[in-house]
């Protein structure tokens, strides 16, 4: 009887997280599967290991091979990798325990409480961060900035570039910046100055 209400613990844990939080900010299908299955998988598992010796070292291992699937993707952003660890967690969390506790569930309900707060969007609704390709080398950072502050209409946070292209005339970045309050970003496309702009990924958070 304790195991059926650890699953449905997990159940109702991982399906506030996945449907209640992730699916509901970012639409994104494909890893709504994912969430699920890593979570269940990882509660059956823990569960028919029992040992909490194993189950521990199982954890470690899931993390890790976690970890190197996020290594070798590009189409994951950072906090998705949040709810994947977050829903690897939950499953843990419910599998490796025989007998309900206070503790466990506590646990996975500050998880989820972490993960609304973290990914919500009032928290710093301001910040923009943008990977842009510019129609023009950049080597001075306070011209590259300037420019920018005026493609973007705000105000520049940090500027990283990735490469800059002498040849081609090409200068490839990633920027963070602030925008006003009461105002949104201008779109690259119908910005009055010159050169044009490419963007290449846009992440509002």
């Amino acid at each position: 009887m304790s195991y059926v209400l650890l699953i449905a613990v997990d159940i109702l844990a991982i399906s506030i997280l996945t449907f209640g939080l992730y699916f509901r900010r970012h639409h994104r299908r494909d890893l709504v599967v994912a969430f699920l299955g890593v979570n269940v998988g990882v509660l059956a598992v823990s569960m028919v290991l029992g040992s909490s010796t194993i189950g521990a070292g199982l954890g470690l291992g899931l993390f890790g091979v976690l970890s190197i699937i996020r290594l070798r993707s590009d189409e994951i952003a950072q906090h998705e990798v949040a709810y994947y660890f977050s829903a690897l967690a939950l499953g843990l969390l419910a599998g490796l325990t025989a007998v309900p506790s206070a503790l466990n569930i506590g646990l996975m309900a500050l998880i989820l409480a972490v993960m609304f707060v973290g990914d919500n969007v009032r928290l710093f609704p301001r910040y923009r961060q943008q990977s842009m390709h510019l129609d023009r080398a950049f080597t001075d950072e306070p011209a590259l900035e300037a420019y920018l502050e005026q493609v973007l209409g705000g105000r520049i946070k940090q500027v990283q570039v990735k490469h800059v292209d002498l040849v081609n005339d090409t200068t490839t970045v990633d920027v963070r910046f602030l925008v006003p309050i009461g105002d949104r970003p201008r779109n690259a496309a119908h910005a009055s100055v010159a050169p044009a702009v490419s963007l290449d990924k846009t992440d509002v958070r």
